[in-house]
């Protein structure tokens, strides 16, 4: 792995040899070379004034070199990139982005928020990779790029203390707690979800994971999120809800993983959890988990004003199914739909959206409610929402994000757009406008004061606040998780690659992309290293977030995109849905 440093004088004639060779790469002439020399030398007291880096190999070897300088007078909000020059033999092995990433993170610690670059025309595709968007303005000969560099965002930063952490997958032993009988007792969605683990904070130092992942996944994962060495515990609990006791039960694991004084992120709280973290437990934390209590703690937040455009939908809460079915139909005969949900369904799991002609087709309420899991349930309003073409049509479902610390205070992750169907949720976008300020006040206001509530009830931890709209424009809130969730995962990758390749990105998590065929590991990691080049290549990034799937009999595979526009993010999904369906078509096809 290579190393950075800052460059010394003495080095200026070596460095300048090597500036000159890279160059040479490209297959230009002497002549042409000639003429370059001056613009492209350094000088002694020039390592320093540009503020030169250095990428040294394993041997100590100096393999590559940045500077990030001034642009005009002094210091300011404007820098450029002035040079960035890799040795010609290890061209393609991620020297350059290293160098890369390194200028971007010293200029946003500068408060730099416009760095230039001036590319060689055989380095631009570097540069669109990187996420630098294009510019004019550039001298003969050149291609200009702009870039916006930032910190790492304020709300990251205290999540894990700015640091590393260790990421626990316990989605199965969170959702076993509740004993809800809509989600199947083998788990196997919890256990192939556990794979977000990845993304519990922007940089983890190690994956704990139930189910075993493919050896090049976190690879090719931290490759595109500029982590370093990660460690990979898997295969620990390939069936059953008990990561956590799996941990415990391999002494030398747990005193390894807890002892490094790192954070332990999990993807909610249980009480095995709090037994390897040494947190103490509190069951009462996690009661508005429930709907039937965040519907309760909605109301009594409205009764005290202060969010007029929020409106909470009526829940009645039946004391058997008869009594369900008995109200569905009476509301179904006065044309009302309703949406019937499990207490602790996660993902849509337990949720149903009944409309009259939905329970006419289904033979009557009786009927419908047969073929749902055992169990409570609750009946809630369903709100209609805007219709197409009205403003906000686009905007169905919504979700708050946010977290509780250590110390009590509620911090804003920010808003995102769910896609949701039938009550189940497929995936969301986060990104700069992606929710319009006139929803996104009233849902960040009301959101954090579902925050203030949680943190008052002793809550800690990461929690969203889910909202539908109407169609006058208001929100509803639906639910609280308390927990992480897709959303989340889509915030984290967002704020690390706005600094690792400047702002603002947008991300988008898909919960589910078909696969064509199913995929051993190696035929796996053979596609998303294609699917990651192929975005490379439109300014996109792809990730991997689910690739446990791949051998299922239905083969899918959970992702993330992002890119630095709408646009961008939608040339990405296609091509990354349509390529993973195309890897079936040889089989299809009979070659």
């Amino acid at each position: 792995m290579e190393q950075l440093r800052a460059a010394r004088a003495d080095e200026a004639r070596a460095l300048t040899a090597l500036v000159l060779r890279s160059k040479a790469h490209w297959g230009y002439d002497a002549r042409f070379l000639a003429a370059c020399a001056p613009q492209l030398a350094l000088g002694p007291h020039e390592v320093t004034a540009r503020r030169v880096v250095v990428a040294e190999d394993g041997r100590g070897a100096v393999v590559g070199l940045a500077s990030l300088e001034p642009e005009g007078e002094g210091e300011g909000e404007r820098a450029r990139l002035g040079l960035l020059f890799v040795e010609p033999a290890v061209i393609g092995r991620g020297v350059g982005r290293l160098l890369y990433r390194d200028v971007l993170r010293r200029a946003a610690a500068r408060g730099v928020r416009r760095l230039l670059i001036d590319a060689d025309p055989h380095a631009a595709g570097f540069y669109r990779a990187m996420g630098a968007v294009a510019a004019s303005g550039a001298p003969e000969g050149l291609v200009r790029f702009e870039v916006a560099p930032v910190p790492l965002a304020g709300w990251a930063r205290a999540w894990t203390g700015g640091g590393r952490a260790v990421h626990v997958g316990n989605v199965a032993e969170f959702n076993a707690q509740f004993a809800d009988a809509s989600l199947d007792r083998e788990q196997s969605a919890a256990h192939h979800y556990a794979s977000l683990a990845a993304f519990y904070s922007p940089e983890p130092a190690a994956l704990v994971l139930p189910r075993r992942v493919p050896t090049g996944w976190p690879v090719l994962v931290g490759r595109q999120l500029g982590w370093g060495e990660v460690e990979v515990f898997d295969a620990l609990a390939e069936s059953g809800p008990g990561l956590s006791r799996a941990v415990r039960a391999r002494p030398a694991l747990a005193e390894r993983l807890t002892g490094a004084g790192l954070p332990l992120v999990p993807w909610g709280l249980t009480e095995p959890f709090g037994r390897l973290a040494g947190r103490p437990w509190q069951p009462r934390e996690l009661r508005y988990e429930s709907k039937s209590a965040s519907h309760d703690l909605f109301a009594r937040i409205l009764a005290g004003g202060g969010h007029p455009t929020i409106r909470l939908p009526e829940q009645w809460r039946p004391a058997t199914r008869g009594a369900a079915a008995r109200l569905l139909a009476r509301r179904a005969a006065a044309g009302a739909g309703s949406v019937l949900k499990s207490e602790h369904g996660v993902g849509g799991s337990g949720v149903t959206v009944v409309t009259p002609e939905r329970l006419r087709s289904a033979g009557g309420a009786r009927a419908l409610l047969r073929r749902l899991p055992r169990g409570p349930l609750l009946v809630e309003e369903y709100v209609a929402g805007p219709a197409a073409g009205e403003p906000g049509g686009g905007l169905r479902d919504l979700t708050y994000d946010g977290f509780v610390d250590g110390a009590g205070d509620v911090h804003e992750v920010g808003a995102a757009v769910m896609d949701v169907a039938d009550g189940g949720y497929r995936g969301a976008t986060v990104g700069p406008g992606v929710v319009p300020a006139e929803s996104e006040r009233p849902l960040l206001a009301f959101g954090a004061a579902v925050g203030r509530e949680l943190a008052a009830a002793g809550y800690r931890g990461w929690f969203d606040v889910d909202f539908v709209t109407d169609g006058a424009g208001g929100l509803a809130p639906t639910e609280t998780n308390l927990r992480l969730t897709g959303p989340a995962a889509a915030f984290m990758v967002a704020a690390r690659l706005d600094a690792l390749r400047g702002a603002e990105h947008f991300v988008r998590i898909v919960d589910r992309v078909e696969l064509g065929a199913r995929l051993p590991d190696g035929q796996l990691e053979e596609l998303c290293g294609e699917l990651a080049r192929a975005c490379s290549r439109l300014g996109a990034v792809f990730v991997p977030a689910v690739p446990t799937a791949a051998f299922e009999p239905a083969p899918w595979l959970g992702v993330l995109v992002a890119a630095l526009s709408r646009q961008g993010l939608d040339a990405a999904e296609a091509l990354v849905r349509a390529e993973a369906l195309a890897v079936g078509r040889p089989f299809a096809d009979g070659r």
